[in-house]
Order: C-alpha cells, then sequence, then structure tokens
C-alpha cells in the first residue's frame, strides 16, 4: 500500500521528528536520498552538469545540499535562486564543495543541463508559480535536460493534484518521508513523472493515510478464490441490468467482465435485441428480457435472486429503465450504478442515499451532471468533487479518468488511487467491462471501496496486457510509479472486448506477483 498524507499531518510529523534530531539532520537525509537519485539518473556524475532551481524555503535547502554532494563527487553543479532569501546553509555547503550561483534567467546554463533539480517550492505552495519561478520551469521544460523535482513538482497542490497555473513537469520526483496525494492524483500526477520514495523517518509520527493506492499484494489478498467446498452460489450471483435495442454490446461486455471477474453465474436483464447477442457469446449467463409493460418490480422477481446488482451500462434513460433502477436500489443489496444508470440518477436524487451499500462509477462528465457542475471543474479537482459526492450522496465513488480516483463516505483511508492503466483505454465499452468486473466482486462479498479498487487495479494491468500482447511478461504486470500510469501508450489500440480476454492473465499475474 503506498499511503499518502495531507500536508498538515507531514508537517507535524515532521515537527515531532525534528523535536529529536540534532540541527539540520532531517534535511541532510532528505538531501542524501535526493542526491542518490540524481546520481543514478546520471550514470556518470563526474563531468555532469547540474543546475538547480532554488527557492527560499526547504525544498530549496534539500536541493542546495544534494546539490553540494553531486559537486563532491565532480558533478559541476550551479543553484538559480528564485528570491534573495534562498537557504543559507544549502548555499553555504554548495559554495564549500566548489558549486556556483547563478541569477535568473540563466538562460545559457539552463539550456546547457544535463539534469536539472527543481526545489523553487515545496509542499506547502499554492497555485501556480510566480515569476521568476514560471520563467525558470518553461526555459526548463523546452532545455530537454532531465528534471528532478524535489519532494513535489513546483506548482503542484500536494493535498488535491490541483495543477492551477504554471507548473512543473518532471520527469521524476523524490519525495520524502510519505507519498502526498498530489502525487497519485492527476493532474499533479502527470506533472509528477516517475515518483520515488526516500525514508527519511516520518512514519511513526504520521497520523492515518488521507489517500492510498493499492499495490499488487494489496489487491491479491482482496481476491476471492474458491475451495473444493466452493459452488456457484458461494462463487457469488450477480445481476445486471444493461443493453438495449441500441446498446446491444454493452451488455455483452459487462456480463464478459463479470464472468472473467469470478462471478459464479450471472442474471442478466436487458432487451430482446441484447439478449440475442450475449446468448451468442455466453451461453453460461441466464436471461431475462425486459417487455414493454411488464412492471419493474415483476421483472427483477424474474429474473431470480441474485447477491449484488449492476445497473445502467446501455440500460437507456427511458421511464421502464428508470423504474428498474429504483427497484433493484430499493433492495438491501449491493448495487452498481454506472452509465445511463448514473444519468438516471442526476434527476432522481431522493433514490440516494439508501442503506445498502452502493458504488457508483461515473467518468467526470457523468459525476458533473450527478452534482450540477462542469466538466472541466470535476477534472481539475478529481479528488474534491469524488469526495463530495461520497459525502453527498451515501455511496462510494470510483470517478474513472486519467486516474482513477475511489472516495467513500466515511472510510479508512477515504481515498484511494488506482496504479494501474494505459491511455489505449480511453476506447468505448472500457467501462462496462470494469462495471461487470466491480459488480462481480460485489457479489462475492466485497465492499464496494475494495471491489473498485481490485478491479481497477484489475482493469488497468488488463489494458497493458492486452495493448501490449503480453502473456506473462514482469514488466507489464507491475504497477506504475505514480503519475507514470496515466501516461503509459507503449503497444497498439484495442477495444473494450481485448479486455475480457486479458483479465484471466491479469489475475494470474496478480496471484504471482503477491506469491
Amino acid at each position: 500500500m503506498r499511503n499518502a498524507h495531507q500536508v498538515t499531518d507531514v508537517r507535524a510529523a515532521e515537527s515531532a521528528l525534528l523535536a529529536r534530531l540534532p540541527d539540520g539532520a532531517l534535511m541532510q537525509r532528505a538531501a542524501a536520498g535526493l542526491a542518490s537519485v540524481c546520481a543514478r539518473l546520471l550514470g556518470q556524475v563526474y563531468g555532469s552538469r547540474v543546475v538547480i532551481l532554488a527557492g527560499t524555503g526547504d525544498n530549496g535547502g534539500d536541493a542546495l545540499h544534494a546539490g553540494a554532494l553531486l559537486a563532491r563527487r565532480g558533478a559541476v553543479v550551479t543553484a538559480v535562486t528564485t528570491g534573495p532569501d534562498a537557504h543559507q546553509g544549502g548555499l553555504t555547503a554548495l559554495r564549500g564543495s566548489g558549486g556556483r550561483l547563478a541569477v535568473p534567467p540563466a538562460a545559457g546554463l539552463i539550456d546547457g543541463a544535463d539534469l536539472i533539480i527543481d526545489g523553487m517550492l515545496g509542499i506547502g505552495g499554492r497555485g501556480g508559480l510566480r515569476e521568476p519561478a514560471a520563467a525558470l520551469a518553461a526555459r526548463a521544460a523546452a532545455a530537454g535536460a532531465l528534471m528532478v523535482a524535489v519532494d513535489l513538482p513546483s506548482g503542484i497542490d500536494a493535498d488535491s493534484g490541483e495543477v492551477a497555473g504554471a507548473a512543473v513537469r518532471a520527469d521524476v520526483t523524490v519525495t520524502f518521508g510519505t507519498w502526498k496525494p498530489g502525487l497519485l492524483i492527476d493532474p499533479g500526477a502527470t506533472h509528477a513523472g516517475a515518483a520515488e520514495l526516500i525514508d527519511i523517518g516520518l512514519g511513526p509520527y504520521l497520523a492515518p493515510a488521507a489517500a492510498a493506492a493499492l499495490q499488487t499484494a494489496d489487491v491479491a489478498a482482496l481476491l476471492p478464490r474458491p475451495t473444493a467446498e466452493t459452488d456457484k452460489y458461494r462463487r457469488g450471483v450477480l445481476g445486471i441490468l444493461a443493453g438495449s435495442s441500441r446498446f446491444t454490446g454493452a451488455a455483452y461486455l459487462a456480463v464478459g467482465g463479470a464472468v472473467r471477474g469470478g462471478a459464479g453465474m450471472i442474471r442478466l436483464v436487458t432487451a430482446e435485441q441484447a439478449a440475442v447477442v450475449v446468448r451468442q457469446h455466453w451461453p453460461e449467463a441466464v436471461l431475462t428480457v425486459a417487455g414493454d409493460g411488464v412492471p419493474a418490480a415483476r421483472v427483477i422477481e424474474q429474473a431470480g435472486q441474485v447477491q449484488a446488482w449492476v445497473a445502467g451500462p446501455g440500460f437507456g434513460t427511458q421511464p421502464s429503465s428508470a423504474m428498474l433502477l429504483a427497484e433493484v436500489l430499493s433492495s438491501s443489496l449491493p448495487v452498481l450504478v454506472d452509465a445511463d444508470g448514473i444519468t438516471l440518477l442526476a434527476s432522481r436524487r431522493d433514490l440516494l442515499p439508501r442503506p445498502a451499500p452502493t458504488l457508483i462509477t461515473p467518468h467526470a462528465g457523468e459525476l458533473a451532471r450527478l452534482l450540477g457542475t462542469d466538466r472541466a471543474a470535476v477534472e481539475a479537482r478529481r479528488l474534491e468533487h469524488a469526495s463530495r459526492a461520497a459525502a453527498e450522496l451515501g455511496v462510494t465513488v470510483l470517478l474513472k479518468g486519467s486516474t482513477t480516483v475511489i472516495a467513500t463516505a466515511s472510510g479508512s483511508p477515504p481515498v484511494l488511487v488506482n496504479s494501474t492503466g494505459t491511455g489505449w483505454l480511453a476506447t468505448a465499452g472500457s467501462g462496462d467491462v470494469l462495471s461487470g468486473l466491480a459488480g462481480a466482486l460485489l457479489a462475492q462479498g466485497l465492499a464496494p471501496p475494495e471491489a473498485a479498487a481490485a478491479a481497477a487495479y484489475l482493469h488497468g494491468l488488463a489494458g497493458r496486457l492486452a495493448a501490449t500482447g503480453a502473456t506473462g511478461a514482469a514488466s507489464a504486470a507491475g504497477p506504475a510509479a505514480p503519475g507514470a500510469s496515466s501516461r503509459l501508450s507503449q503497444g497498439a489500440p484495442i477495444g473494450a472486448a481485448d479486455l475480457i480476454g486479458a483479465l484471466p492473465a491479469a489475475i494470474r499475474m496478480v496471484a504471482a506477483g503477491a506469491g
């Protein structure tokens, strides 16, 4: 588990640790870790040209002390400060090791650098970069050198990942003590690049995490495994409301995700046209055709007993669909609502909250309609809006997009973030497969946050496997570093149906990786 903490909790932990350490010891720990990563990235330190963009705070001090360590190993290190009050201890150390000091804009130095260290703002920074930091960040981006951010790319909100203006785009971020939510959640995660955590001893002093990203072993521990006594009913019976005369594929994809997700039986309620498609591909599914004029309660009764419901993929937004959605939400069973179901909820807010477990899986546009805001606002502040929806509606929210954010009304941690994925998942029907997969896990007894997190992880991994054509490569199985997942585009285009075929391999890889 990659646990992330908010700035106030990090500051409190730092204060508690600083009280037990000699003056300057904590900064030296951070600087040593930062210098080690930079040296590894450079390969050959001696003769390398390193430029430090140093602000006036402790991040600037970390960067300057790291620069001093690199200078002692023969690097040509120059610091460019963004203000007159740069960290004096760091400047003294750098000069004492042979480093130099320059003033902005220092264009020639930046253009000729092999590696640039961003130490302009720390985790306390708010809003976009101001001058001269904004100009330095733009020049560094144009230079093409490796960019290493100290603790957090300057201009990123550490608690939310929001980017409110000019900000650094790092290739690597070296963060200290604990992960920060802004390193896990887009758009900040994309700016962070590949992130590495340096242990500086904060662990015993940290409060409970504000967010977490599940890793392979965490997901493996959640996945139900059949035993000798298991039968199809114990493996979970999932009811699915999906598909219509227009969207026949949605039913096929949702059922496929559920079958490959381990459900012991699927009972599908759908239109006749969609039923024909499902019969051809998933003969194991038990079908109920939702005919015109049949009361919703009667349709659900005809479907038979289930242990959880998925409602919405391609099901339409007509009054009959709304009545079926209301019927399943009135039950005491776990329900996952997706796609058209979320659109219906936007006009039927009275259906929530409900006493039973509920998971909704919107993309940014669907969540915006549900909350009465605009899509751009949701995409810019994903954590804020997912958390708001969870609190207002009393549900677990899986917000799909470049970073999958899973928020709960109450939980520990309150937010889970997915670390797998590929840009090729942006294809029609991908979410239908995810709904079926997550629904299967709900039917097998997982709580909504765990079902959502495990499904998102496996879905992302299956996407990578399908896109790369991999069947057993270890490189495909491991989770991306925070910030890297949203930029993964290796491989070739895939369709949603390809995800279904890749799910068993993804599950096998998770099980093998945990062992």
